[in-house]
């Protein structure tokens, strides 16, 4: 028995670690495309780059690892079944469960070193990563500006433009600014046709070249009353070329290690973020009680109960506007409508912001139940993928491959889809984490039991013959009648 578990452990270990590693460099150079633009043109060193793969590779270990394991299970297993080395073992009265026992042992400790590592290592490399892409980011802001919206990254301006175009992608067209160096407000407003970004290494200078604009600048005062803006007076004039320094001596410089962000949801473990969530739900519920304390008074309600009832004029009518003349009735209407009217107001503009709030800890809640589904991913897809290997027996890396990638598609999807319904707030937090394994446990059920019964992936007979049998009865009374 001994030679024989060492026999599957081998089968199934030598295709575990090369589809692991295949699987881990394609998704480590798919998250490198991905920020190739962060690093395109910016001087950033070697050293830096092959820190940020490292971080990388260790954020995408979680994710290979069940996908090694799906695939090299339905491998093993089909190539197994495929050699008929499954059939010589159940003929010594060996079965199907005993012979992948050490298997099973083998992925419980593959789940708990996922656990461990989403737990420890994961937290630790999205606190590393996220830091030195968005200090790489920083460090060259002509190339981070992004055309379509107001750019606020670089002091004292807010630009945008509709597109930036050209080799080096340093031509802009249409291009607004705002120069805030005042500290004023946006009184100053440039607006141009085109604009050329001109930025050198190691210069503490970014300079913006703009052709054929306008500019306005409104001469406003400190502490001036309103009737004081209105009359002073503005500047206007028109160019054929302008040119802005803009000191980004601040953004370029510094550590690109430098860690800024810190308490992000996904850089926090399981303990942090059992002891971050509470204090998290607090604020949320003081917000929400905060707000409706707002509405209670915005509205002028009193507790009728405090006022005893010795004060009450019984000959008044229970219907309070009969108690009015007319136009105390139309002053009190109006009165409610404004103030309903501020309440309605009020509520549609806090009602992204609790939105906001809601959907921030919602994030929390299922990083914090993800940690744990998904460290279980690798035992319920190698309960799908043994039995299905199993039972297709095929071996190599045509059809399982097809089948792994499909499976493990779907999963990620489920996955993918919870997470987005809990985030909305659409399912609780835990439901959202772990329907995944609720809409896949039924299926690795299904074809465990179906594999460890030796049936096939589909046995049409027990459908086909029924109904033969029916058709059959029927035909046989219909001839004894006539």
């Amino acid at each position: 028995m001994k030679t024989l578990d060492k026999y599957i452990l081998k089968s199934f270990l030598q295709p575990f670690f090369a589809t692991f590693l295949i699987i881990l460099f394609v998704l480590v150079m798919q998250a490198l495309w991905l920020a190739f633009e962060s690093f395109a043109g910016k001087g950033i060193s070697l050293g830096i780059i092959l820190k940020f793969l490292w971080y990388t590779t260790l954020l995408m270990a979680p994710q290979a690892l069940p996908i090694g394991v799906l695939l090299s299970s339905i491998m093993t297993l089909g190539g197994l079944s495929e050699n008929y080395e499954f059939a010589a073992t159940k003929s010594a009265g060996i079965s199907l469960p005993r012979m992948v026992r050490p298997l099973v042992f083998l992925t419980l400790f593959l789940s708990a070193v996922n656990f461990v590592f989403l737990n420890n290592v994961y937290p630790y490399a999205m606190l590393k990563q996220l830091n030195m892409k968005m200090n790489i980011k920083k460090k060259q802001p002509s190339i981070a500006l992004v055309a379509g919206s107001f750019n606020t990254e670089l002091p004292k301006f807010q630009i945008k433009f509709d597109e930036k175009y050209g080799e080096d992608d340093n031509l802009l067209k249409k291009v607004m600014i705002y120069d805030l160096s005042d500290q004023n407000g946006n009184n100053k407003i440039i607006t141009a046709e085109k604009g050329k970004i001109v930025s050198n290494e190691g210069s503490r200078y970014m300079t913006l070249v703009l052709e054929n604009g306008h500019y306005f600048e409104h001469h406003k005062k400190n502490r001036a009353t309103f009737k004081e803006r209105q009359k002073m007076p503005a500047s206007y004039a028109e160019f054929d070329e302008y040119t802005i320094n803009i000191d980004i001596s601040s953004l370029s410089g510094g550590d690109l290690e430098e860690e800024k962000y810190k308490t992000q949801y996904n850089m926090l473990s399981l303990n942090q973020l059992k002891d971050t969530i509470p204090s998290m739900k607090r604020e949320y519920d003081a917000f929400i009680v905060s707000r409706s304390k707002n509405l209670f008074l915005n509205v002028d309600i009193e507790d009728l109960h405090t006022y005893p009832d010795s004060l009450v004029n019984k000959e008044l009518s229970l219907n309070i506007l009969d108690n009015f003349n007319l136009r105390e009735k139309q002053n009190i209407l109006n009165s409610s409508k404004s103030k309903i009217d501020r309440s309605i107001s009020s509520d549609k503009s806090n009602k992204d912001r609790l939105k906001k709030k809601r959907k921030y800890l919602n994030l929390y809640d299922i990083e914090f139940y993800n940690r744990v589904a998904f460290s279980l991913s690798c035992l319920l897809l190698f309960f799908i993928g043994a039995p299905l290997g199993s039972i297709i027996r095929k071996g190599g890396m045509g059809l399982p491959m097809i089948l792994a990638i499909a499976i493990y598609v779907l999963y990620f999807f489920t996955n993918t889809f919870g997470r987005n319904l809990a985030e909305e707030s659409s399912v609780t937090a835990i439901t959202g984490s772990w329907l995944s394994v609720f809409l896949m446990l039924p299926l690795a059920i299904t074809l465990t039991i179906r594999a460890s019964k030796d049936k096939g992936l589909f046995d049409f007979k027990s459908f086909i013959n029924p109904l033969i049998n029916l058709l059959k009865n029927i035909f046989s009374k219909k001839e004894k009648t006539t």
